[in-house]
């Protein structure tokens, strides 16, 4: 076949004019299938987490922790954020994809190989011999990361999401079943890491099998420079951010321990995955879909604001219920062994009100090309994460926790509005209006589940849990049908992925 041939077949995977065409029905089948895959995703972790909460201990779960946070930071330097660029980018040729996709597979060599090196160090750093082994081991993950990352990208890009799904369903089942396989053989801390392993693996093999794009020959370093400018943007923003999100992480496990840690690193993960399955679907969705609107402000701004409406609908009650239901969600889910995670998860979970509203903020910076203001946010906002992190840790993890939310609510959300509203479509007072009926929601959830503590009848943790679940249902929703916004906000639910529905104007398409 000539080059020629394989240039016109990678065409095929690099248009875009088709996806903008009909992104309406795109991004509505998109979301459909994706919350699908997202639910099906949350139910199997549900379950993961509370098998293997009973066969791993806090220190199997504290020694990964203390890996993760590492291999974590240097995993940002395999995709550069060329993934991103791949995706906001409204022309790429073959050329400069292969290009892309050689410089990613080449840096995660290096980070391999670099990662493998500093293993001993790693395990000096947290007096802890194990560690090197662990990490070594890990260090196979970015080979599968490379290989995978454009590919990705092109998928996102024209929207196939479906694909995407499936292969991020057979990855996960790989992974949950080699992860509990070997825990309930005995393996420990090890079933956690050959189970991350196969993750990676199986969802590089799966993300080729569905991607029809090949990779060719690499051009020059200047025919993507300004891909290379946004992904150097993006992945120092990613840098700091990480180093900042992660730093109690670090700080825990080398002041108080990797069982101390293990509680810590626990309840954040509790907190993270009910807010995961709304952010991961609505972000591969919002992201490539505003892209492709940048030259359409107005209906820009009303695609992302009835988007963030929904998410601030469906996360804040959600987290409400969370924080006044931790100890009863701790004991259903982790089991007895975990008790001192549930305060730490309750504070946590101050954060996490208004995380997913931050979380949407990095669509309209990446979607509007401004990966240069996302690089000095991360400065702002890291620097005010650390600060946090730093005064809470003299007071263990649940100072850590306590502190790290109250510097999020009192400075860092405020700020990052203000931050991102100062160009673009969308303004700093938009993000305030626009969440207000659902943080009345989230008040009303929390009044009403303090107040069944108080009488409430059952000694059993399940019982409790459903109860306060029900009572939270219960408020919720009359309390958004009770202010204006919110009757709004419900009444379009179902119908909000068809907001980028092309007008009347356009011609009819088949």
């Amino acid at each position: 076949m000539t080059e020629e041939t394989n240039t016109s077949k990678a065409a095929e995977h690099l248009r875009t004019d088709d996806v903008r065409a009909e992104l309406g029905a795109r991004t509505a089948r998109g979301g459909a299938v994706t919350m699908v895959s997202q639910g099906l995703r949350f139910g199997v972790m549900i379950v993961m987490t509370a098998i293997l909460g009973r066969l791993l201990t806090p220190h199997d779960y504290g020694l990964v922790g203390m890996v993760g946070i590492v291999m974590g930071f240097v995993a940002l330097f395999k995709d550069l954020g060329l993934a991103s660029a791949t995706i906001q980018r409204e022309e790429l040729s073959q050329r400069e994809v292969s290009t892309l996709f050689w410089l990613n597979l080449g840096f995660s060599v290096c980070v391999a190989l670099l990662t493998t090196a500093v293993a001993p160090l790693v395990a000096r750093f947290f007096g802890e011999p194990r560690l090197t082994a662990i990490t070594a081991a890990y260090s196979i993950g970015f080979l599968f990361g490379g290989l995978a990352v454009q590919h990705e990208a092109l998928l996102r890009r024209r929207m196939r999401f479906a694909a995407l799904a499936g292969a991020n369903l057979v990855a996960l089942f790989v992974n949950a079943a080699v992860t509990i396989g070997l825990a309930w053989l005995g393996f420990g801390y090890w079933a956690l890491v050959c189970g991350q392993l196969a993750l990676g693996a199986a969802y590089a093999v799966c993300l080729w099998g569905v991607c029809g794009w090949r990779p060719g020959r690499p051009g020059r370093l200047s025919e993507v420079r300004a891909l290379l400018a946004f992904g150097r943007d993006l992945t120092g923003f990613t840098i700091v951010n990480y180093f900042a999100r992660n730093l109690d992480n670090l700080l825990i496990g080398r002041v108080w321990g990797a069982v101390q840690l293990g509680f810590y690193a626990k309840a954040y993960q509790l907190l993270l995955l009910p807010l995961d399955q709304v952010n991961e679907p609505v972000t591969a969705v919002a992201v490539p879909a505003l892209s492709r609107l940048g030259d359409d402000p107005e209906r820009y701004r009303r695609a992302y604001l009835r988007l963030l409406e929904k998410v601030a609908m469906a996360t804040m009650p959600l987290m409400a219920f969370m924080i006044a239901a931790s100890d009863w969600i701790v004991r259903v889910v982790l089991g007895p062994q975990w008790g001192e995670t549930a305060r730490i998860f309750m504070l946590l979970g101050i954060s996490g009100l208004f995380q997913p509203i931050a979380n949407t903020t990095g669509w309209l910076l990446i979607s509007q090309g401004r990966a240069r203001h996302l690089a000095q946010w991360g400065l702002i906002g890291g620097s005010i994460s650390v600060a946090a992190i730093v005064a809470g840790l003299p007071w263990g993890p649940e100072g850590v926790a306590l502190s790290y939310s109250l510097a999020r609510v009192l400075l860092f959300e405020p700020l990052l509005y203000w931050w991102v509203g100062r160009e673009g479509p969308v303004h700093m007072l938009d993000f305030y209006r626009t969440v207000a009926p659902a943080a009345a929601a989230s008040a009303g959830v929390l009044a009403a589940v303090y107040g069944l503590r108080q009488w409430a009848p059952f000694e059993s943790a399940l019982p409790q849990l459903v109860a306060a679940a029900a009572v939270a249902g219960l408020v919720a929703l009359p309390v958004l049908f009770a202010i204006p916004a919110g009757r709004r906000a419900l009444r379009d639910a179902g119908q909000v992925l068809l907001i980028l529905k092309p007008g009347r104007s356009e011609p009819a398409r088949g």
